[in-house]
């Protein structure tokens, strides 16, 4: 029978990264923040008291591990269940080996992995079993749990953020790895440090790569893991992203939040990492236009169409030069001046037409395209502007009379909106001075 370099019969073949999971806090690396002496989830596991929780964070950070680490300390049943594939009958059939379980004095962990997956129903199903310690309930999920999961179930458990991984904890799980594998071939620093690298926060993607890595050096009967083996291995991968998750969303953020904030380097460095990770240029270009709009506003007007360009040249063009015109978009958004005062404006207003009566036109300002609405008064008090001293009406409404001399937008003092701000100024004290005259 074949055995691969890990000596593992191919008919009972499990990845390393299966093979490796921690049975103790010794061989769990990373996650200090929970698991450091002192924190309230370790004093918990010392103390061997089980609370439901849910673990939240990326793929292949420990949260399968952690549960199967917290049944093996606190001597539960587990039970494993996975959201993709399993239903209500699935957790009823886990409920009733729980109950089975409890009989014989022992307290159960129903482990659920990507939780998120499951409808509200599904949901609701183990929640009485949750409520009445049936179960001791661990979900794992990579979506934020506020916006994935029911309010009830998260009542009734704990949420624990699980870390990204350092490179130290993965350079750890990797040794770890070898320590255990005798046989395996040795890999150089400068080796293990491109895997690491490459493995971008992952320990499950990290031991996978190992494994690629000792197998090919092996076949090609290499003494060691060098680096064209290496290059192999390597090429081709992409970071993480999540299209659609928690992190194409804290990605996008960043973005965003360094072209507000004005920073171009910072700008650049999100719109390559979102591109490095598969993300569509265009859902990149579409969303520089909300930037221009959001937070450079009449500050700079330019912002806009240059925005619109980039989007154009990518939609022409395709990658790179998309890609190139669209880094020249988010570098001009990060380095204009700001406003949001047309954002501002816009959502105030938005707000109070929501919550207010629906006011009427006032009739100066009504077309009168027929004798009978002439009759009536309609547009007959209408001054036309480009009649008046300076092409302005002054003292004129154009709101409904409940509203008159409301004042939403407040242009800031940046950018060409200093100046709309001065002939804002101006035409108010021509408004005022009208005032005046009819009241004298």
């Amino acid at each position: 029978m074949s055995r691969n370099l890990f000596n593992q019969d191919t008919a009972n073949y499990q990845p390393l990264a299966a093979r490796m999971r921690p049975t103790g806090l010794d061989s769990y690396f990373g996650q200090e923040h929970l698991l450091a002496r002192g924190k309230p989830l370790r004093e918990a596991l010392d103390a061997g008291v089980l609370h439901s929780m849910i673990l939240w964070g990326p793929p292949g950070v420990g949260k399968t591990s952690m549960a199967k680490l917290i049944a093996n300390l606190c001597d539960a049943h587990f039970i494993a269940v996975s959201a993709v594939l399993s239903g209500v009958k699935e957790i009823r059939a886990a409920i009733d080996e729980a109950k089975q379980q409890a009989q014989l004095g022992r307290q159960t962990i129903l482990f659920i992995d990507e939780v998120h997956r499951f409808n509200k129903s599904q949901q609701d199903a183990f929640l009485p079993f949750v409520e009445d310690g049936t179960v001791i309930f661990i979900g794992a999920t990579t979506e934020n749990p506020s916006f994935e999961l029911n309010n009830a179930l998260l009542s009734r458990t704990r949420v624990y953020r699980l870390q990204a991984l350092t490179d130290k904890a993965l350079l750890q799980i990797v040794e770890h790895a070898l320590a255990k594998q005798p046989d395996a071939l040795p890999i150089a620093a400068e080796q293990r440090q491109r895997l690491i690298e490459a493995a971008d926060g992952d320990a499950r993607r990290a031991l996978n790569l190992l494994e690629l890595a000792l197998d090919m050096a092996g076949m090609q009967n290499k003494s060691s893991v060098d680096a064209a083996v290496m290059d192999e291995v390597l090429t081709g991968l992409v970071r993480r992203f999540d299209k659609g998750g928690d992190l194409f969303y804290e990605q996008i953020s960043a973005l965003h939040k360094a072209v507000r904030g004005s920073s171009p380097d910072a700008a650049l460095y999100w719109y390559v990492r979102m591109l490095d990770g598969g993300c569509d240029a265009l859902y990149i270009a579409r969303r520089v236009v909300r930037m221009a709009t959001e937070d450079i506003g009449n500050a700079d007007p330019r912002a806009l169409q240059i925005a619109l360009n980039a989007w154009d040249v990518q939609e022409r063009l395709g990658s790179p030069e998309g890609e190139l015109a669209i880094a020249q978009a988010v570098v001009y958004m990060a380095c204009a001046a700001k406003s949001n005062a047309v954002y501002t404006a816009y959502n105030t207003i938005k707000a109070e037409i929501s919550a207010a009566p629906s006011y009427d036109v006032p009739i100066h300002l009504r077309n009168a395209p027929t004798n009978l609405l002439k009759q009536s008064g309609y547009g007959a008090e209408y001054r036309y502007a480009h009649d008046e001293p300076n092409g302005y009406a002054a003292g004129e409404n154009y709101f409904p009379e409940e509203l008159k001399d409301k004042v939403y937008y407040h242009p800031v003092e940046r950018g060409l909106e200093k100046k709309i701000g001065e002939k804002l100024a101006y035409l108010r004290s021509l408004d005022d001075a009208s005032a005046s005259k009819r009241y004298s």
